[in-house]
């Protein structure tokens, strides 16, 4: 499949469709999270996480999100990809519109997320930090990386 060109900024009433892309990316790769504790963060996302970032998305042909990130003060706070179109470089895409035009180049990922972290360490980020807990307060570590210093200067080039 090609890859979405346009970088869309979605509206409070396209929240139910982000969370749901949300839930339906973590059920896929965050299999450490009890059944539990993703309903609690469904919830929060859906009724405080989107609101406290700058959202952008792609969209499939018929309009449908097929990924999403949201970014504020410099740090990438979520990018989440609908399973079904993961390996098509919407992940990628995103990423690279919030390092280029959002100003992002830190984020926090789950260590036991080895996916999600190898695709941030192939993207030329770093590791320079670790939490043992996340930012509830819970048992799931997390690691803090940045862009490494020879990307940020190759993008601004």
């Amino acid at each position: 499949m090609r890859q979405h060109s346009v970088i869309h900024t979605p509206k409070h009433s396209d929240y139910e469709e982000l969370t749901q892309v949300w839930e339906a990316s973590v059920r896929a790769t965050h299999d450490f999270l009890p059944d539990s504790y993703i309903l609690l963060l469904k919830d929060l996302v859906l009724t405080r996480y989107l609101d406290a970032v700058m959202l952008i998305c792609t969209k499939n042909p018929r309009q449908r999100i097929t990924g999403f990130a949201g970014v504020a003060a410099g740090k990438i706070e979520m990018l989440f990809i609908d399973p079904v179109h993961r390996g098509q470089g919407l992940g990628k895409q995103l990423l690279r519109y919030a390092l280029e035009h959002l100003n992002a180049d830190k984020l926090d990922v789950n260590e036991q997320n080895s996916q999600a972290l190898g695709f941030y360490l192939k993207q030329g980020f770093e590791v320079i930090g670790r939490s043992e807990f996340d930012g509830m307060g819970q048992p799931y570590p997390l690691l803090h990386m940045r862009l490494r210093q020879h990307q940020q200067h190759s993008r601004h080039a």
